[in-house]
């Protein structure tokens, strides 16, 4: 995994020499437009010009229409891996550095492929796209931008319970470099900017139920401490914050543990988790280019706009976690769906069907999909629990294999996958997702 990273830094080193201008295309969500900027910071220390896009998925339209662009080399990051065949016939040099699944398909010698599953590594926990992106600039002396990696992995889900495999390796560059530093905390949001009770509603990773989506919930849990639920975790007096302390670790244990910091941020980003967060919420807003600004230096007005877009998504969530509590999802022999039309709850639905899984307003135990109708297709987020991957569950190889079949596309990790597929192939497209998981779980 290491030497092919090399590789593909060598590729760059060449560019870089040559004075090119180089051609960013990465995913629009946290962990994407992490490893977009963990690519365009490298770039921007090396005084090398670059143009960057971070669009919400790769389509062959979009890969084609590249192919006529003026760049030397192009760089995908956090997708771009079920497109080797047609990177393979570009005339440019091409690095691809994505940790979704990939096929067998041989990369040509303008074409390096950076994916820790060619390698046995499983890119749902152990590296992200940023992570990836990281490497491949890793030897040009970047380890102060090593903590970017973990910004993306925290917005893939993989930092929550400490990191593993290849992000260990991430996490330890990110130490050495002196730009980050791990203590123990609470592991709430926003303990500086919102009232406590709303920071324990927006805190969604590790999830409290009855808490995490519902500040009512937050409100009355408050209360029966007798803690004032209109004021900031910050203002809290130490006696209060040890007893709050106690009462979230009986609810859920890992709400005490590691945070990640780097100290020289400014506070609204010094946490990595918190730091996800802005971007993510940037990216659900289709204003990704904010985000990346973000990534790259830009403060002040900047950051406002993206607290604001966050504060709006938070409210989002709420909403989708308040009408999933009381619709419920439609229940298929394997799998569970959720599905609506409203154009507040279409923009979360990946979102809302995760952290429903999590808070326990879902049965944990199936796989559940979000479906958004846009015009004549439909938008699946696949979302399933480590345990039921564990029992043989692969949503990446079932949205990607059912989707095929109604002329659409998927792919994505075994635990969280999502497809693209026309809206009049929605019930059937069900029922095969449903037979496919049934069969995965069964063994067969």
């Amino acid at each position: 995994m290491l030497n092919r990273a090399s590789e593909a830094c060598n590729m760059l080193k060449e560019h870089i020499e040559n004075d090119a201008v180089i051609r960013i295309i990465s995913h629009n969500d946290a962990d994407g437009i992490s490893a977009a900027a963990v690519i365009a910071n490298a770039l921007a220390e090396e005084n090398v010009q670059f143009h960057a896009s971070c669009i919400p998925r790769l389509k062959e339209d979009t890969v084609n229409q590249l192919r006529s662009e003026k760049y030397d080399l192009f760089i995908f990051s956090d997708m771009g891996s079920p497109f080797i065949k047609e990177f393979n016939t570009y005339k440019h040099d091409v690095i691809v550095a994505d940790h979704h699944q990939v096929d067998d398909t041989e990369s040509e010698s303008n074409v390096v492929h950076v994916n820790p599953h060619l390698f046995g590594v499983d890119g749902s926990k152990d590296l992200c796209g940023a992570g990836s992106a990281y490497l491949t600039v890793r030897d040009l002396d970047k380890k102060h931008l090593a903590y970017f990696a973990l910004i993306g992995a925290f917005g893939d889900m993989q930092g929550q319970n400490g990191f593993t495999g290849v992000n260990k390796l991430v996490l330890d560059d990110a130490l050495q470099s002196g730009n980050l530093e791990i203590h123990e905390g609470l592991k709430i949001v926003s303990k500086s900017t919102e009232p406590i009770f709303k920071s324990l509603a927006y805190t969604f990773s590790p999830p409290l139920p009855g808490i995490s989506g519902d500040l009512d919930g937050a409100r009355e849990f408050l209360e029966r401490m007798n803690l004032s639920y209109g004021i900031k975790f910050t203002d809290l007096e130490d006696e209060e914050k040890d007893l709050l302390k106690d009462a979230l670790i009986n609810i859920n244990p890992e709400i005490f543990g590691d945070c990640y910091t780097v100290p020289r941020e400014t506070p609204m980003l010094r946490d990595l988790e918190e730091y996800s967060y802005v971007l993510d919420a940037c990216g659900k807003n289709k204003k990704q280019g904010l985000g990346l600004s973000i990534a790259l230096g830009e403060r002040e007005q900047a950051l406002d706009a993206a607290l604001r877009l966050q504060r709006q998504y938070r409210d989002q969530i709420v909403k989708g976690l308040q009408w999933i509590k009381k619709e419920g999802a439609q229940q298929l022999n394997a799998i569970q769906y959720l599905y609506s039309e409203d154009k507040v709850l279409k923009s979360v639905m990946g979102t809302i069907a995760s952290i429903a899984l999590s808070v326990e307003l879902l049965d944990d135990s199936k796989p559940v999909l979000g479906l958004s109708r846009l015009h004549n297709d439909i938008k699946i987020s696949g979302r399933t629990t480590r345990d039921t991957v564990e029992k043989g569950a692969d949503l990446g190889k079932a949205l990607r294999d059912s989707s095929n079949n109604f002329g659409g596309n998927g792919g994505g990790h075994d635990i969280a996958a999502g497809a693209m597929i026309p809206f009049e192939s929605k019930d059937n497209f069900l029922h095969l997702v449903d037979e496919m998981v049934e069969y995965q779980l069964n063994g067969d």
